[in-house]
């Protein structure tokens, strides 16, 4: 699809100086970009290729000051970023924007099905399934019986849903992810092997919530396995069985959180975290990459560090003091030795 500088100043507000006639077809970053590419300045650190780039539109702050012509029409707005960022949400919507059920692909008769909602090729929908309005399900997702799922839901390819979770609104979970799996459940027996338990629990994920790609939410033993509205999932993470992780909480990949810890609202875990099971970490901590949480955190609004965690502030000093060891072993040395030079004057 094809836009003029007049109909994007008009979309986001904008005073277009320039060739208002002149369209584009793509977005591109403004040191890449090409004709037919609309690009934005909002970092100063750019500015030099606003005046050698070759895109045909560049959105531009409202108080910015040439230092010389340009060949690119520029729309200007209050803010580049913010207005940047309203077009790349109304590209992929429109990139995204699938309808109709494709074939090969199997719905069992049970199943409901909202309006305006994509099922692409080789999704399996199984028995009872509800699945909300507007909703969209990638080829080759997978949906067990009795799962229900929202208004405004993407699943993207090879997603994975097991029997009996409930999927909110304005979801989108992205390939490979698998949610429902069994939770990582093995008594030992007096024979050294282990008897698996069952896990009957579901998986029940509320509204506005993102989970990225490989990433694994497992089943609860019994009751729910719960990820709160806001919640953000990066890429490979493992959310063991009945954890519950409460609104507006963001996780960095490769993050590991084992069963049934409670993680509060507005906490921010880091990549590579690993934490235990049966603890809770409260309202607004802050959790660096690596850390490693065997405990239960008392206070709210805390930045931990290091393995095994500790406040941040006495990771940092222990990182200094660290840093400084070959210059006291040296020094342990030299005074060795000059201990041991006056015990044998005595």
């Amino acid at each position: 699809m094809q836009f003029t500088a007049q109909e994007i100043g008009s979309l986001l507000n904008g005073k277009v100086e320039g060739d208002a006639t002149v369209s584009v077809s793509q977005l591109a970053k403004i040191e890449e970009a090409t004709a037919g590419s609309l690009s934005f300045l909002a970092n100063p650190k750019y500015e030099q290729y606003l005046y050698t780039t070759d895109a045909s539109i560049v959105i531009v702050n409202d108080d910015y000051q040439l230092a010389e012509p340009v060949k690119a029409t520029l729309i200007r707005v209050p803010n580049a970023y913010s207005a940047i960022t309203v077009l790349l949400d109304l590209y992929n919507k429109i990139k995204l924007n699938k309808t109709g059920i494709e074939q090969p692909s199997f719905i069992h008769p049970s199943a409901k099905i909202g309006e305006n909602v994509y099922i692409g090729a080789f999704a399996y929908i199984g028995p009872n399934v509800t699945i909300g309005n507007n909703s969209r399900i990638y080829p080759n997702c997978y949906i067990a019986d009795n799962v229900t799922i929202g208004n405004n839901v993407t699943f993207f390819s090879g997603v994975k849903v097991y029997f009996d979770c409930k999927i909110g609104n304005d979801i989108i979970i992205h390939s490979g992810a698998v949610i429902g799996g069994d939770g990582f459940g093995f008594a030992p027996t007096g024979d050294g092997s282990y008897q698996k338990i069952s896990q009957i629990g579901n998986v029940v994920i509320e509204d506005n919530v993102e989970i990225g790609a490989n990433t694994t939410v497992d089943r609860a033993t019994m009751g729910s396995t719960i990820i709160r509205k806001g919640v953000k999932l990066d890429n490979l993470i493992q959310i063991a069985h009945n954890v519950e992780i409460d609104e507006n909480t963001v996780v960095a990949a490769q993050t590991g959180i084992s069963g049934s810890t409670k993680v509060g609202k507005n906490v921010i875990i880091g990549g590579q975290a690993g934490i235990v099971g049966h603890i809770n970490i409260p309202n607004g901590t802050q959790l660096q990459a690596k850390t490693g949480l065997s405990r239960s955190i008392k206070e709210e609004g805390q930045k931990w560090a290091g393995s095994p965690a500790s406040p941040y502030s006495e990771h940092m000093r222990s990182q200094v003091v660290l840093a400084r060891l070959p210059e006291l072993e040296k020094k342990v040395i030299e005074l060795e030795k000059i201990i041991a030079g006056l015990r044998s004057v005595q």
